[in-house]
């Protein structure tokens, strides 16, 4: 980090908001390594032209983001990447700064990446992101088969109702994310901008995120008893959970062989063979 960071004075975000995106920069980087302290409140203060009081409220941003602990006496360090389940948004921000964006999703509706991956396309439409091309491809299950899960509890058979129901929720936020997409090359603010929906034909245990070719999010989709209201009345659903799934990452490193560059290689080889071959277009209901 350099010794005098200015923030924006055009930047409508808040300056504790700014202070913590730099810093937020500066780990997802590696400028800061994991377990580096970081400097002192007074220094950040000092570094930054703010108060201290500032500092604090990004400090806790950040740590509320699972990126730093607070170790009383000894001051603030950056989390051990092993130690931490992450947040999407703060890497997904990261990703959208790079020339060229690619976003890939397999999961069960899309609800997250709709959430996460909002602030940075309204960042390009304010113009404070300026990427080159943008690809977004999203896997998410076949409503119009029989799944295996979730399921009614009483005999753990398919519900064609809830699917219809899911397929409501599915279809609101991947296709959202389409439109937001491509809406930023119909306005001339991204030349190269795409983004597509396909469905595969079973249900995915699992959500993962592949960000540009070299960051990988997986998590597992706890299953939960799940009382939904359907066209026949209340109904007992074994049902995945994604809002309660913790995401785990891995970062691609020079070296090819290290786990966390296997990792990656093999979220990006599956993703792509799920694609290229059982995966179909999404045609929703008219």
């Amino acid at each position: 980090m350099t010794d005098q960071e200015g923030l924006d004075p055009n930047d409508p975000r808040p300056p504790y908001q700014q202070v913590a995106n730099s810093l937020r920069a500066a780990i997802l980087t590696r400028t800061l390594s994991p377990g580096e302290k970081l400097p002192s409140g007074s220094a950040l203060a000092s570094r930054y032209g703010v108060a201290r009081m500032t500092v604090q409220q990004a400090i806790r941003l950040l740590r509320d983001e699972g990126l730093v602990v607070s170790r009383q006496g000894s001051g603030v360090f950056v989390r051990q990447r092993a130690e931490r389940p992450v947040g999407l948004r703060p890497h997904l921000e990261r990703a959208f700064s790079e020339p060229n964006v690619t976003v890939d999703f397999a999961g069960f509706s899309g609800e997250t990446l709709h959430g996460a991956i909002s602030e940075p396309l309204d960042q390009i439409r304010a113009g404070r992101l300026r990427p080159d091309s943008i690809r977004v491809r999203l896997l998410v299950p076949d409503p119009s088969r029989p799944w295996a899960l979730p399921a009614r509890v009483e005999d753990l058979a398919d519900s064609p109702e809830f699917r219809r129901r899911a397929t409501g929720i599915m279809s609101r936020h991947t296709l959202a994310v389409v439109d937001q997409v491509n809406e930023l090359r119909e306005l001339g603010l991204v030349t190269d901008a795409v983004a597509e929906v396909r469905v595969m034909p079973s249900v995915p245990m699992f959500k993962v995120y592949v960000l540009n070719g070299a960051d990988v999010f997986f998590g597992y989709y706890p299953v939960v008893e799940h009382e939904v209201a359907l066209a026949d009345g209340p109904t007992k659903m074994w049902d995945l959970m994604g809002k309660d799934t913790v995401l785990l990452s891995h970062t691609a490193d020079a070296d090819p062989d290290s786990m966390n560059s296997q990792q990656v290689n093999q979220a990006v080889l599956w993703f792509e063979s799920v694609w290229e071959t059982v995966a179909r277009p999404y045609e929703p209901a008219t």
